[in-house]
């Protein structure tokens, strides 16, 4: 199980390897503008693990595989996205992943500082090849230099970070380790920049005793006061349905003597299972976000594990956490299934997630918004059966959604950008 599961991850890193249900349909597919076809030439192939923009407008992502390198199929890429004047993308490769010990196969997302730097992991590759974590930072003449701040090693902590990071405003880094810690069962680690340009790793948390929770697989969020909430895809309150536990979520708190970890929530199947992406924070403090599976174990189309569902949890004020079931997916178009990748939350609390297809069930974009104590669906975007969504999504301040799907002209995958029909009639108006 621990080896397929990791095999899972790596997989959907390369992209080429009780609620009531209520849909509608919103965009359709020319709503879609393709911003860049990867796995020509060298560029780059199987983009993943969501992208970000910076001030300028240049979007930054990874590609799990590609790139000038001695891999097979490359060992993977960091990337950025230019506009151009006039209209289109140009594409410029960061980092070729794969030279020596800095690591291979990224596949979570970037994060950048206030100073333009990014930082990342590889699920694989560095010193002892149980992954890495690396900054690239700009060398002020158009270049990037890519630095190691620090590599696993599963025999003395942890092993084979999968999720993006999160950072402070101190500019310590949080993430997650499928594997490792006292237990085996993942970790919650910490890099804290300290003199002369070194990093110094501290485990926070070690998955695994009683059920606390087991292998972290999506990122990490931090509140205002520091506390970190993240997803296990097992573990947890062990069940008829899941075995081993059908995943938790969890708070880490700071204290004079460590850090406390919560289970806010253990998952039982009939409210989601196997969790794959982490958490989204409203300003109010409550917490969404996907399951893959779950939700309806008797429908036909994911009989019996279930199509997934969204959820929320809510702090009760008495230090305890209540779990709402927001959405069941059904599977049944235009429904879909296996919300595998994070949720996002705009500024009026719609949330807006990607759901995985099959070869009968087509993968789509959709927003759940709040309303009178229900959270209908809409359906935004739906994929071609070639391809579909390998990341999570973030918006821009003018409500446009960008991600990262499989397929594409070289079929490598591509970088894409949703449009909503108000705006595009705006834009026509004009």
């Amino acid at each position: 199980m621990r080896a397929s599961l990791l095999s899972i991850v790596l997989c959907s890193g390369f992209a080429i390897c009780a609620a009531v249900l209520l849909v509608t349909t919103a965009w359709g597919s020319d709503h879609q503008t393709v911003l860049y076809n990867f796995g020509n030439d060298m560029d780059g192939s199987g983009p993943g693990g969501g992208l970000i923009m910076d001030s300028g407008g240049n979007i930054y992502g990874v590609t799990a595989q590609g790139g000038f390198t001695s891999c097979l199929f490359g060992c993977g890429t960091a990337f950025e996205l230019s506009p151009k004047p006039g209209g289109g993308w140009t594409e410029t490769v960061l980092h070729n992943f794969g030279d020596g010990n800095d690591g291979i196969l990224p596949v979570g997302g970037l994060v950048m500082d206030r100073r333009g730097n990014l930082f990342g992991v590889t699920t694989q590759g560095g010193l002892q090849g149980d992954g890495t974590v690396f900054e690239l930072s700009p060398d002020g003449s158009g270049g990037w230099t890519e630095t190691v701040l620090y590599s696993f090693q599963t025999n003395s902590n942890e092993a084979f970070p999968s999720g993006g990071m999160t950072m402070d405003t101190a500019g310590n880094l949080y993430g997650t380790a499928l594997y490792g810690g006292s237990y085996g069962w993942g970790t919650v680690f910490e890099l804290s920049p300290s003199s002369g340009g070194n990093w110094t790793e501290t485990t926070l948390h070690s998955f695994g005793s009683g059920n606390d929770g087991a292998s972290p697989l999506g990122g990490l969020i931090m509140d205002a006061a520091g506390n970190i909430y993240g997803t296990t895809y097992e573990g947890g309150d062990r069940s008829v349905f899941c075995g081993v536990g059908c995943g938790t979520a969890f708070e880490l708190s700071p204290g004079v003597s460590g850090w406390t970890e919560t289970v806010l929530h253990s998952f039982n199947g009939e409210d989601g299972s196997g969790l794959w992406a982490g958490l989204v924070m409203d300003a109010a403090g409550n917490l969404y976000g996907p399951a893959p599976q779950g939700g309806d174990l008797t429908g036909q189309n994911c009989a019996p594990f279930g199509c997934g569902t969204v959820y929320e949890l809510s702090p009760d004020g008495g230090g305890g956490w209540t779990e709402t079931t927001l959405h069941i997916f059904s599977g049944q178009p235009p429904d879909t299934g296996g919300p595998l990748v994070p949720l996002i939350l705009d500024s009026a609390g719609n949330l807006y997630g990607a759901g995985e297809g099959d070869s009968v069930i087509p993968a789509v974009v959709f927003e759940l918004s709040p309303r009178h104590g229900s959270w209908p669906e809409t359906l935004l975007f739906t994929f071609t059966q070639e391809n579909g969504p390998t990341s999570g999504l973030f918006m821009d301040r003018f409500g446009e959604l960008y991600g990262e799907a499989s397929g594409g002209l070289y079929s490598g995958g591509i970088a894409y950008k949703l449009t909503p029909a108000s705006i595009r009639a705006a834009s026509h108006a004009h």
